[in-house]
């Protein structure tokens, strides 16, 4: 079987790990699999499974559109047409769609072509910017007018930001009818959460099944090393750890500082995920370090921590939960989105904005990781060949 995978990225990020994962065990598996990807650089190991789609160049085109005329996903025309001849060459079995908004692929152009190719399609929903005419999220702001036309957006400064013109009213019609009537296609959440939004959504027409995110557990697992030596953090300090790949308000921020004054130096937060001026701004008790693929150095992380905590305030079904549960670590995340989901069996919940709730669970947080938990992403991988074919 022939399997193509679009994505923003291939190989980095959440999302662009999934997608690998998948082709590593799709190929052991006897399958051919490429990744059409769109940004962000693509490992050694991942080089046999990319395809680029366009170049920096077309990015920043498309990030220009975006700003001024809030035109997210109808840029990067030239070279999604290009790519399509090479799907065509390609002749993929199973077109499986990821996140297809990051200012790398024409939406139009995709859709014109996946209604008319005659392939499965499926398409895995890693946020709600499918439905809304503007936004990833809407919880923080708690709007609905997703449910039936949107317009006016208020979430101008958020992802995809914009300077120029509000876009929402044109963009939810125009995504609605490019969206809708596409033949044989599947949708797949990772969240029960997102599952029940789309009921909700013009995109209720097709049937969604539920995979939850998996990860490579022979790699995230309980792994001893030295990471406290080398960043001069005593051994009998608690770590308290947040990873994010963009840490903003809505990734809980505010709440880390907040968090920082209450507990005592027993305690250490590590962020991983930081910018530069981001880090020069954090008390003495809270160790920043930048955004890293080093992925041992994140296990390890994982490992030594006593406790993470997801304050999000927006999210689907974040890896990084599952990423520290598979390593040991409990979790502990505000009740937003999926986040909960895996956190209701291996970790705690606690209600968003609730910071001293937030520390008094963390003080006293006695959780124990069940074993008979199975996020190994090989179980996500035999629902998916079902929905193959």
């Amino acid at each position: 079987m022939k399997i193509l995978m679009i994505n923003v990225s291939c190989g980095t990020g959440s999302t662009g790990r999934i997608c690998t994962d998948l082709a590593d065990a799709l190929e052991k598996n006897g399958h051919i699999v490429k990744i059409a990807y769109g940004r962000d650089a693509v490992a050694q190991r991942h080089q046999k499974y990319a395809v680029r789609i366009g170049n920096d160049f077309d990015v920043y085109s498309h990030v220009l559109q975006a700003r001024l005329f809030d035109r997210m996903g109808f840029g990067s025309k030239r070279v999604t047409e290009k790519f399509i001849e090479w799907v065509k060459e390609y002749d993929p079995d199973v077109i499986h769609l990821h996140n297809i908004h990051g200012y790398y692929i024409n939406i139009e152009v995709l859709f014109n072509y996946l209604k008319t190719c005659g392939k499965r399609i499926i398409w895995t929903l890693h946020d709600c910017w499918a439905f809304t005419g503007h936004c990833a999220f809407f919880d923080y702001v708690g709007c609905n007018k997703w449910k039936t036309g949107c317009e006016h957006c208020s979430q101008k400064t958020e992802y995809p930001a914009r300077v120029g013109i509000d876009g929402s009213k044109r963009n939810y019609g125009v995504k609605k009818e490019l969206f809708s009537g596409v033949h044989n296609l599947t949708i797949v959440t990772p969240s029960e959460w997102l599952a029940k939004l789309l009921k909700e959504s013009f995109l209720a027409e097709y049937p969604v099944k539920v995979i939850k995110n998996g990860i490579n557990t022979s790699i995230f697992k309980n792994t001893k090393s030295n990471i406290k030596e080398r960043f001069g953090i005593s051994e009998d300090k608690k770590i308290v750890l947040g990873v994010a790949s963009v840490w903003d308000s809505r990734k809980g921020l505010e709440d880390f500082l907040k968090l920082s004054k209450l507990l005592d130096d027993k305690y250490k937060i590590v962020l991983i995920g930081l910018n530069k001026k981001q880090i020069e701004k954090l008390p003495n008790n809270i160790l920043g370090i930048e955004r890293t693929e080093n992925i041992q150095e994140l296990v390890a992380w994982y490992s030594v921590a006593d406790v993470f905590v997801n304050p999000t305030y927006e999210d689907n079904y974040p890896t990084t939960n599952l990423e520290s549960i598979a390593c040991g670590t409990p979790v502990i995340t505000y009740d937003t989105g999926g986040s909960g989901e895996s956190a209701k069996i291996y970790g705690n919940i606690i209600k968003k904005k609730d910071v001293n709730s937030l520390y008094k669970t963390l003080v006293d947080t006695q959780t124990i990781i069940r074993k008979d938990c199975n996020l190994d992403y090989r179980f996500a991988l035999e629902q998916y060949l079902v929905l193959y074919g």
